[in-house]
């Protein structure tokens, strides 16, 4: 792959990302191994509102191949097939999940220097089709997405983002909605190894008037734990505590609480992910 601008829905993505990855509000347990042919296992279980859930994954990676197949408690299997330089500078994802046979997608992804361009097919009687594109280089990017439905022959959604990269900071703008939405957010960070950081993201939905104010931030207390907290204009409050047990092994435990009802019992999350 060439190194250029990036996809689409890269813009925004760090923000977004030590906004809300990780925070989880239920217990959460995963296990990897990988064997010395490839294949790496994961089994991971969930439980939510007294109901549990889980699924168990298998990836195995071949060249420029990677197959990823995933096993539910629902009896669902997804499949995920990613090749990578087919056709020089693109990378190929062929996805369906059984017995639901509408659900299968083909996207296709070219880079190139100055540009980005990614095309997506559903693989039904009547499909959609999601088209992005990107402009500029790894500093300055400017892109933007459509989806067309072919049984309707209406555009179901149009976006456009612009992004400003810096090795130790990101600024973007995304109108979104069909117009309806935009989010403006910047993030900073504080070391070389990005484990320590600042974010602000402030949207505004016009059809309702309303808008958010988040701001938030992680900081590395030593090369094994790291805290994250967030706190919106609408009062919910999140803080996360994430800690190396052992070398790829994390547990990690985060909150949420509505500092306008402190009546209200706080939401906990818990997650253990072992890797070998």
């Amino acid at each position: 792959m060439t190194s250029g601008p990036g996809l689409f829905s890269d813009i925004g993505k760090k923000a977004k990302d030590l906004l809300t990855r990780d925070y989880i509000s239920d217990p959460k347990f995963s296990v990897s191994t990988s064997s010395v042919s490839g294949v790496t296992l994961t089994s991971t279980a969930t439980k939510k509102g007294g109901l549990s859930s889980g699924d168990v994954g298998a990836v195995y990676k071949y060249k420029n191949t990677l197959i990823d197949v995933k096993f539910d408690t629902e009896s669902n299997i997804a499949t995920t097939l990613t090749f990578t330089d087919l056709v020089p500078s693109t990378k190929t994802v062929a996805s369906f999940k059984l017995p639901d046979l509408k659900s299968g997608k083909v996207e296709v992804q070219y880079f190139h220097y100055h540009a980005s361009l990614t095309s997506a097919v559903a693989l039904s009687e009547t499909p959609t089709v999601d088209v992005s594109a990107t402009i500029g280089t790894p500093t300055f990017v400017i892109g933007a997405e459509a989806g067309y439905e072919t049984s309707s022959g209406k555009i179901t959604k149009y976006t456009a983002g612009i992004s400003i990269n810096k090795p130790d900071s990101c600024a973007s703008i995304v109108l979104g909605d069909k117009g309806d939405s935009i989010r403006a957010s910047y993030i900073h960070h504080l070391d070389a190894l990005k484990k320590s950081g600042a974010v602000g993201e402030i949207s505004r939905r016009f059809s309702t008037n309303e808008n958010t104010f988040t701001v938030g931030g992680s900081y590395a207390i030593d090369s094994l734990t790291l805290v994250k907290a967030k706190l919106n204009n609408h009062g919910k409050l999140g803080a996360l505590l994430q800690h190396e047990i052992i070398p790829k092994s994390l547990v990690t435990m985060s909150t949420e609480l509505d500092t306008r009802a402190l009546d209200r019992t706080p939401k906990f999350g818990l997650a253990l992910a072992l890797k070998p």
